[in-house]
Parts: C-alpha cells; sequence; structure tokens
C-alpha cells in the first residue's frame, strides 16, 4: 500500500526527509508543544482514527504540521498558537515531510495519507483548535 500512496503523493519523499513548499501540493498549520499533540489526538477522536495527513516534529518547537487542501489556510481566521503555512505574496513557507518508512528523525507520520489527495478538514480542525487553544 505504502509505494502506492507515495506515487500518488510525490510531494512525499522516498527516504529521510524533506521540505516542501506551501500552497502547491498542500497547506499547513502547525501547533507547538503539548497543545499540537492534544489536537493531533482530538482530530484522531472525531474522525474515527483518521484525520488526515498529520506529522510530528520531535527536536525544536516539537511542533504538529496538519497538511490540508491548497488555499484553505488563506481567508480563515486561527486562534493564537497556530502557524499557517501557505502560498503568499509576501513570503516563501516550506514544510518538513518524512518519507513513509526508514530513518526520518526528527520527523514522524502521527497520521500518515492513506488516500491519495486527502487532507485534514479545515473547519473541523480549525473548530479543534479553538478549543484546545482557546
Amino acid at each position: 500500500m505504502k509505494p502506492d500512496i507515495r506515487e500518488s503523493n510525490p510531494w512525499i519523499p522516498a527516504v529521510g526527509h524533506a521540505l516542501r513548499r506551501a500552497g502547491v501540493q498542500f497547506d499547513a498549520v502547525r501547533v507547538d508543544g503539548d497543545e499540537g499533540r492534544e489536537l493531533a489526538l482530538m482530530m484522531e477522536s472525531c474522525t474515527g482514527g483518521d484525520p488526515g495527513p498529520v506529522i510530528q516534529r520531535a527536536n525544536a518547537a516539537r511542533g504538529t504540521y496538519f497538511l490540508l487542501p491548497v488555499g484553505s489556510t488563506l481567508r480563515r481566521v486561527w486562534p493564537v498558537g497556530v502557524t499557517r503555512y501557505n502560498a503568499t505574496p509576501w513570503g516563501l513557507r516550506y514544510v518538513p515531510v518524512p518519507a513513509l518508512e526508514g530513518r526520518t528523525w526528527p520527523l514522524t507520520w502521527f497520521c500518515e495519507p492513506l488516500e491519495p489527495g486527502r487532507f485534514v478538514h479545515p473547519l473541523l480542525l480549525r473548530h479543534a483548535a479553538m478549543a484546545v487553544l482557546g
């Protein structure tokens, strides 16, 4: 199954990890620390175990990245504590993405992409973020 997912999602690296430009294949939001992990667990619970692709980082600010459809973060108000990654005219933003297998430290998949083109639901994530972050 994993090779098929990677073939249909060329933004997933074959080995290690890579930076991918936000706003091309996906947008993303990042929530750092314990709040990010709490939000990932809440999304997992709300979606029956499949919130869409979610990446966790083990070092630095311990960010949790939620991958969303392109353009879905631009015109939404997000609570304080959420960092948006998208295509904007005033700067480029990059998201670290791990491979599906092998050595990817400090990145891991909290939830791997299970279907081509399926991402985290923006409205559900926004409401969950407001509940977790206030």
